[in-house]
C-alpha cells in the first residue's frame, strides 16, 4: 500500500510538472503575439492613425479585452478548448494594439530591458510559488484588496494627475504582482486536477491558467516600465 502511494505520489508531481508546462507554453505564445503585434502596429501608420487617432477606437479596442477577460474566465467550463484558446489569442492581438503605445512613450531599448527584468522576476516569484510550502492563501487575499486600491487609486489619479500618487503607486504596483505570481502559481498548483490530463477540461486548465500569469507580466512590466524605462 506504502508502495502504491509513493508511485501515486509521483505519477502526481510529473503530471503537475507536465501541467505547468503547457500553462508556461501558452503563456510564452500569447506573449509573443502580443509583442509582436505591438512592434508592428507601432510601425504602421496606418494602424496607428486608426487606433489612436480617434479615442472611441481605442477605448473600444480596451473594453473588448475586459469583455474577453471576463467572459473566458466566467464561461471557460461551458466552451470548448478549441473556443477558449482562439479567445485567447484573440486577447494577446488586441492587447498588442493598445500596448502598442509604450514605443511612442519610451525608448526601445529601455522597453527590452524592462522586457528581462521582468521576465527574471516572474521566472524566480513563480518557481517560488510552485516549491513553497508556505501557504500564501492570506497573502494572496491581502494583494487582492491592495490591487483593487491601487485601481481606485490610479482612476483618481487620472484627474488629480499627482505625480506623487503616479510614483507611489508605480511601486506599489511592482510590489502586489510580485507576489501575485507566487501567489497565483500555487493557486494553480492546487487547482490542477489530476488524472484529467490530455482531457478538454485538462487544455481549458492549462489556457486559464495561462492567461492569469499572463496577465501578472503584463502587469509587471508595465509597472516596472514605469519606474525604469527611459522615455523619448
Amino acid at each position: 500500500m506504502d508502495n502504491f502511494y509513493e508511485i501515486s505520489k509521483e505519477q502526481e508531481i510529473a503530471e503537475t510538472k507536465r501541467f505547468f508546462v503547457r500553462v508556461y507554453g501558452w503563456m510564452s505564445m500569447a506573449l509573443i503575439i502580443t509583442g509582436l503585434m505591438a512592434f508592428k502596429t507601432a510601425n504602421s501608420p496606418e494602424l496607428i492613425e486608426f487606433i489612436f487617432g480617434q479615442r472611441f477606437v481605442f477605448f473600444g479596442l480596451m473594453i473588448a479585452e475586459l469583455l474577453l477577460v471576463g467572459f473566458l474566465s466566467g464561461a471557460i467550463h461551458k466552451m470548448s478548448a478549441m473556443t477558449a484558446t482562439i479567445i485567447f489569442c484573440l486577447y494577446s492581438i488586441l492587447n498588442g494594439l493598445t500596448l502598442s503605445c509604450i514605443f511612442f512613450v519610451f525608448t526601445a531599448d529601455s522597453i527590452a530591458s524592462v522586457f528581462f527584468i521582468t521576465a527574471g522576476t516572474f521566472a524566480a516569484m513563480s518557481a517560488y510559488g510552485f516549491f513553497t510550502k508556505k501557504d500564501l492563501t492570506k497573502m494572496g487575499n491581502i494583494l487582492f484588496m491592495a490591487l483593487i486600491g491601487l485601481i481606485i487609486a490610479s482612476l483618481v489619479n487620472m484627474f488629480l494627475k499627482s505625480e506623487m500618487l503616479y510614483w507611489i503607486s508605480s511601486y506599489v504596483g511592482v510590489l502586489i504582482f510580485v507576489g501575485l505570481i507566487a501567489y497565483d502559481t500555487q493557486k494553480l498548483k492546487k487547482l490542477n486536477v489530476i488524472g484529467n490530463e490530455g482531457t478538454d477540461d485538462d487544455r481549458k486548465e492549462a489556457i486559464i491558467g495561462a492567461l492569469t500569469l499572463y496577465l501578472d507580466f503584463i502587469n509587471l512590466f508595465l509597472y516596472l516600465l514605469r519606474i525604469f524605462g527611459k522615455r523619448r
